[in-house]
């Protein structure tokens, strides 16, 4: 994922910036506790495709400092 496309991109919901995951195939938002997957390298932004983070894996990126 483009550096500089990660600066530009938010989260559609709370417009709070997203990070990338890990694994490098979600854009992870801690202030909507989203997770949005990228396929085929094109992050997919809407919240409808997005997965809910559970209580126990916010509180570990929150811990790691996501």
């Amino acid at each position: 994922m483009d550096a500089q496309l990660l600066n530009i991109l938010a989260c559609p919901v709370t417009k709070a910036p997203v990070r990338l995951s890990q694994d490098k195939n979600e854009l992870i938002c801690i202030a909507s506790r989203l997770a949005f997957p990228i396929r085929d390298g094109i992050p997919v932004m809407l919240e409808e495709e997005a997965r809910q983070i559970g209580q126990e894996e916010y509180e570990a990126l929150k811990k790691s400092g996501y």
